[in-house]
């Protein structure tokens, strides 16, 4: 009899161990933010873009319209078990530069500087026509030239 105790209790608590396992977050950080020292050496109208990439590396990013701004992104993101993961932290790095390619400005975000953006839940409407099934298997037969039962090319 305490040999099938010993059993149950060693199932209960390998169970309740795995449960607990299950529950324990994870840390996941990405991203390239420089040094404050390395930012610091970023002066505004001396520092060219070579200069910055041999300081800072390269970005993550470069304005989509134009390559006048550089962002250095960084964040941590923290994921327990099925949930949702949520971000701990995010810095972005903005270096702006003029026409010439020199500094002009170097700013610095935050997570609390981020905005929440409404995503839309329509959709945008296509033309065409919906064809069942049976179209869709039998809609090319008679199609193609050259093959057996099709319309022939001159």
């Amino acid at each position: 009899m305490p040999r099938k105790r010993f059993r149950r209790a060693s199932v209960l608590l390998a169970a309740l161990a795995l449960s607990l396992t299950a529950c324990i977050s994870r840390i996941e950080t990405s991203g390239n933010f420089p040094d404050q020292g390395l930012i610091n050496e970023i002066k505004p109208g001396t520092v060219n873009r070579d200069d910055v990439r041999e300081l800072l590396g390269s970005p993550s990013a470069i304005a989509t319209f134009d390559d006048e701004h550089w962002y250095y992104i960084s964040q941590r993101v923290e994921t327990v078990a099925f949930l949702e993961p949520e971000v701990k932290e995010r810095h972005v790095l903005i270096v702006k530069f003029d026409k010439k390619g020199i500094v002009t400005g170097v700013d610095t975000k935050t997570l609390k500087d981020g905005r929440d953006v409404a995503i839309v839940e329509r959709e945008t409407p296509t033309t065409g026509s919906d064809i069942s099934v049976i179209q869709q298997l039998f809609g090319n037969i008679g199609r193609f030239p050259g093959q057996v039962g099709g319309p022939q090319v001159p």
